[in-house]
């Protein structure tokens, strides 16, 4: 969310102090004193701009549908009683999380690459470069699929490792745990080791 309403996606310097900053919702320009304008057209925004705004909000929806069903599917919340249920849940809710990453981090790359093309376009008579909000987005998108990722294997691993555990209390002891003693006149003595 902060990556998409930062100023600083692309910007470009005019001279030595004019820098002129371009993000998704307004462009600011200034030298000491900087002065912003909100796009008022979607329709004249550069296509890169358009794609990347819609799909970094699309990605913001499914971050939140995934912190939804995450919760939904955590052991502390008792919204649902079945523990194979909670954990489908808590997996879709990695799953989604893992998208809304992937979605992020791919978008951010293609916006780099349309900024370097356009500089190789013009001979290098422009000097963007991308701002700020790029390395933000991207660690936000690294970060929201690593999450996810855990989220999902995590549970993975700890159903497996809990089937292995319980198994191993239904199988019966093996006869060398169980040792018995010569018979005394009154009684049987059986030790377990």
């Amino acid at each position: 969310m902060m990556a998409t309403v930062m100023v600083e996606w692309k910007r470009h310097f005019e001279g030595k102090s004019h820098s002129i900053y371009e993000g998704l919702w307004m462009s600011c320009s200034g030298e000491h004193r900087t002065t912003c304008e909100l796009h008022e057209s979607v329709l004249e925004l550069p296509l890169e701009i358009q794609i990347t705004r819609a799909l970094l909000l699309l990605s913001i929806f499914l971050s939140a549908m995934a912190l939804l069903v995450s919760t939904v599917g955590m052991k502390c919340t008792r919204f649902m009683d079945d523990k194979a249920v909670k954990s489908t849940v808590a997996r879709i809710g990695g799953v989604l999380f893992m998208v809304s990453g992937i979605l992020t981090f791919s978008i951010t790359s293609w916006f780099v690459k349309k900024i370097v093309h356009k500089v190789h376009e013009s001979h290098h008579l422009h000097s963007f470069e991308f701002g700020r909000a790029v390395f933000v987005s991207w660690a936000a998108g690294l970060l929201t699929t690593a999450g996810g990722a855990f989220l999902s294997c995590g549970r993975c691993a700890r159903s497996s490792a809990s089937s292995s555990i319980s198994s191993n209390h239904l199988t019966p002891p093996s006869p060398s745990a169980t040792v018995c003693s010569q018979k005394v006149p009154d009684h049987n003595q059986c030790h377990d080791y």
